[in-house]
């Protein structure tokens, strides 16, 4: 039911569908419409309408929204239906917008969709806007969502309010999509978009601040009559306006009773394990990406991928933060990473101290402490030149000539750990910002070079080429530019079989060995990764 002209549309399904490829089972489709139906929701949107051939991967029925999906849903209270197209799609059709649109749609008085909602970027408006005309013309009610409007000025947003007023166009929306909008910036753009259309409006508000249910309101009281918002708000990184929360502030905004119970099992039965499983939802990065207008599947991507720790994630979000993600790049997320760029530079040589002996590099693993007492032997024993990474201490202070680090975030949140460890440090100082090599003073710094380069290792006297900025790759480049006769590891216990950390582990293991200069690798405790292994246990080691 539509109260006092708000509308309230909720799209968990077109949104929530990026986590698991919008295949959402009937049982919980049909529920989901019957507590949809309890509350004061409108309109649903089922999902996305692919054109069909273009996928390379599984996608289940809400990818495509196609009238016998929707068909087979039970709609009990007659809600509308809505699915939302890409303009890229329509824009990229080799034979044109119109006949994109004549591929995925026939007439309205056909179909089960009231409401075509078309997603569009900024700069792309112009070109989209035909594909409302011809929807027009077939007879459904039309949407036009303006994405990632934050950061125009007014005049640009009036612009394109003024394009978009030369269409029949049903309803006006702008989106959140970065999650940076404060309550003010939606007042901004609302009274600039007003300045050249008169229609209704409509706004879909990104949580990655927390602030899409503030947003929301304020939309309400600048006169916005449509508002998105999805089941627990299931949606891409941070998420989206909770329906639930949303349908307890219209309650009282507009004086209502309604019956929340449906909804209520529904995310007890349904929602609540997906989102243990995929994980949406605001966090501190999010809020960041947010803040710098960074487009927040970078977020999303790296919290799902093992291979970055919370360093990296960091360090990737202050690189973008200056160099620009509002548009999402596999690409740039990799590049991202890859933290020194320019010509490497280093003043300390590891073959002063390293040439003709073996080197013992102690990991982060478990192995190091489980096994401390024989390694210990081994190390009085036998004399290895003894590398810890970053602040690894399972082993005597006394038993540890160097520690490497060249993560800038991990030796930023490690300065004052490394203050009071007594070994020197090797990092490459001179590429390092002034700021940290500022915090690790009185600390004796060995300044060895880094540059970064796929699937490239070069060791130089004073600097080395690695493929990525871990640490393993930096201290097995300072081993053979220090001319070591051999390299032992302790500690590299490993991830296990599929994990992406020990696949990117032996990979980097794998290119090192391969490379002409390499020196022989031995695990000497238990390790999974791909690497010759023996035992601190073995006399003859």
């Amino acid at each position: 039911m539509t109260m006092k002209n708000i509308t309230i549309l909720d799209c968990t399904f077109r949104d929530g569908g990026y986590y698991n490829s919008w295949d959402f089972s009937h049982e919980l489709i049909n529920e989901y419409m019957k507590a949809m139906a309890a509350l004061p929701v409108d309109v649903v949107e089922i999902g996305f309408r692919y054109i069909p051939g273009n996928s390379k991967q599984f996608l289940g029925g809400c990818a495509y929204s196609t009238d016998s999906f929707i068909n087979t849903i039970d709609n009990p209270n007659g809600l509308q239906i809505a699915v939302m197209i890409n303009a890229n799609d329509l824009i990229n059709y080799k034979n044109g917008v119109k006949e994109a649109v004549d591929k995925l749609f026939g007439p309205a008085n056909q179909s089960p969709v009231d409401l075509v909602r078309t997603a569009v970027h900024t700069n792309k408006v112009e070109e989209a806007l035909p594909a409302i005309s011809r929807l027009k013309e077939l007879g459904y009610s039309t949407t036009v969502n303006i994405m990632q409007i934050a950061g125009l000025s007014k005049d640009e947003i009036s612009n394109l309010a003024l394009m978009a007023s030369a269409y029949p166009i049903d309803i006006l929306y702008f989106a959140d999509s970065l999650g940076s909008m404060t309550p003010d910036d939606v007042s901004i753009t609302i009274t600039a978009l007003r300045k050249h259309w008169k229609g209704k409006l409509g706004f879909h508000a990104h949580n990655n601040m927390e602030l899409a249910l503030s947003n929301a309101i304020r939309a309400l009281d600048e006169g916005v009559t449509w508002i998105d918002g999805t089941v627990i708000g299931m949606g891409r990184g941070p998420g989206n306006i909770r329906t639930e929360y949303l349908a307890i502030e219209l309650e009282s905004y507009l004086d209502l009773e309604m019956n929340h119970i449906p909804l209520h099992k529904l995310i007890h039965n349904y929602f609540k394990p997906m989102q243990q499983q995929y994980g949406w939802g605001p966090n501190p990065f999010y809020y960041m990406a947010g803040k710098y207008g960074i487009h927040p599947t970078y977020v999303q991507e790296m919290l799902k991928d093992s291979r970055y720790d919370e360093e990296d994630i960091l360090e990737v979000i202050n690189n973008l933060k200056e160099a620009g993600g509002k548009q999402f790049n596999p690409d740039t997320l990799e590049a991202a990473r890859k933290f020194y760029s320019g010509q490497p530079r280093g003043t300390w040589s590891p073959a002063s101290v390293i040439a003709g002996r073996e080197v013992l590099i102690l990991g982060t693993g478990p192995g190091v402490a489980r096994h401390r007492n024989a390694l210990e032997e081994y190390i009085s024993k036998n004399n290895p030149y003894v590398i810890a990474l970053n602040t690894q201490s399972q082993v005597g202070h006394d038993l540890i000539n160097i520690r490497t680090a060249c993560h800038p975030i991990r030796l930023l949140a490690d300065c004052v750990e490394h203050s009071y460890l007594p070994q020197p440090l090797v990092i490459p100082a001179s590429m390092l910002p002034e700021y940290l090599i500022y915090n690790l003073r009185g600390k004796e710094l060995l300044d060895y070079g880094i540059s970064v380069q796929e699937k490239t290792f070069v060791f130089e006297d004073n600097y080395c080429i690695i493929p990525k900025t871990i640490v393993i790759a930096y201290t097995l480049a300072i081993a053979t530019s220090g001319k070591a006769k051999r390299i032992l590891l302790a500690g590299f216990d490993g991830y296990g079989t599929g994990d992406p950390r020990t696949i990117e582990m032996d990979e980097l293991l794998k290119l090192y060995s391969e490379h002409p200069e390499s020196l022989p690798i031995i695990s000497i405790t238990p390790s999974l990764y791909k690497v010759p292994q023996s035992t601190v246990y073995d006399p003859l080691l």
